[in-house]
């Protein structure tokens, strides 16, 4: 058996011919530049479509854009982050746009690898997810191609941002959970050793609208914050602390729905169920969070939204480098589910 010729890439020449007109006529459609007629655009559509031709991305870059837009998420497998590359997708699903992903991996290198590799292939547009970077490097990006920063507070002269109230959403929690009366709430945190870029984190907005929210309801004694990380593992650790005091919270405040997820786990070892012996909230509203089994109350800050904007955003300042930049709050709703209830 002769082995198979690999298939030649259909070319622009390929389809100029085939709709029987000049390479220049193609060029103008794939454009959408003044000058090909309504007839001329149908039939180098139609060529298009039965020669299966794909524009080659590096040709393209070499004019000026490559019609590609790099989203880099710190950790794939946080089930909040799919919410947001959602509303990404589907602002850029009626244009030319190809949203391409990076990992991130939750560190500096790593981040700086695969942002740096999406400035390097030419694409025409980032979204940094919650990056970790300093602040020189997200603004060095910037200064490179447009870019918009999603989960990170603190304002930039060159590059957007788009966030959630965390400090509000941290709020609807305590209160929530004092007007079904409790008192000694705990919170578990992401511990940020990098002083730098403290201030802007989500985690360190969630723990100061926890304790002034503590402070404005009269519960500033009661406060109890565990540092550890925003994962399954940081719930667990955070939990098994938490019920190693001399006197348990009565509820468990964790700072995303995933760090929920290890305290379940943990109060699960312990015998203890949920919300009888211990009610629990967490933040983010996952897909998993409403799930029958589990029904967990938690912070909706609306991925979706966020990242329908960081889009619009993005393709914004693509078309105008100069405008200002702008900055997008969104306010968080409370989802309350059964994994809260009064203190028994």
């Amino acid at each position: 058996m002769e082995p198979s010729v690999p298939q030649r890439r259909v070319t622009i020449v390929d389809v100029a011919r085939h709709a029987q007109v000049s390479t220049t006529a193609v060029s103008k459609v794939l454009r959408n530049a003044y000058g090909a007629s309504p007839a001329m655009r149908e039939k180098v559509r139609r060529a298009i479509e039965e020669l299966g031709y794909r524009p080659y991305a590096a040709a393209r870059g070499l004019r000026g854009q490559t019609y590609t837009i790099g989203v880099m998420l710190p950790d794939i497998r946080n089930p909040f982050f799919p919410d947001i590359v959602d509303g990404v997708t589907d602002w850029f699903k009626d244009t030319d746009y190809q949203v391409l992903l990076g990992p991130g991996c939750n560190g500096e290198q790593a981040e700086a690898r695969v942002t740096e590799a999406m400035v390097d292939r030419g694409m025409d547009g980032l979204i940094l997810v919650a990056p970790v970077s300093p602040r020189s490097h997200l603004e060095r990006l910037a200064g490179l191609v447009p870019t918009v920063v999603v989960g990170r507070h603190g304002h930039s002269a060159l590059y957007d941002t788009v966030v959630d109230d965390d400090h509000a959403g941290a709020s609807l929690v305590v209160d929530h959970l004092v007007d079904l009366g409790h008192r000694r709430i705990a919170h578990i945190e992401h511990l940020e050793k990098d002083p730098t870029r403290i201030a802007e984190m989500p985690n360190t907005k969630r723990a100061e609208g926890y304790r002034q929210a503590m402070q404005r309801r009269g519960l500033a004694e009661e406060t109890d914050i565990v540092s550890t990380s925003y994962t399954q593992e940081g719930g667990y650790r955070g939990a098994q602390q938490l019920l190693a005091r001399e006197r348990r919270p009565t509820a468990i405040f964790a700072g995303a729905d995933f760090v929920a997820m290890g305290v379940l786990e943990a109060l699960g070892e312990a015998g203890l169920s949920v919300p009888q012996d211990m009610s629990l909230a967490g933040y983010d509203n996952t897909t998993f969070a409403a799930l029958r089994p589990i029904s967990l109350t938690s912070v909706d800050q609306a991925g979706h939204g966020m990242g329908s904007n960081a889009a619009r955003l993005l393709l914004e300042r693509i078309t105008d480098k100069s405008r200002p930049t702008v900055q997008v709050r969104l306010s968080p709703t409370l989802v309350a589910r059964s994994s809260s209830a009064a203190p028994r």
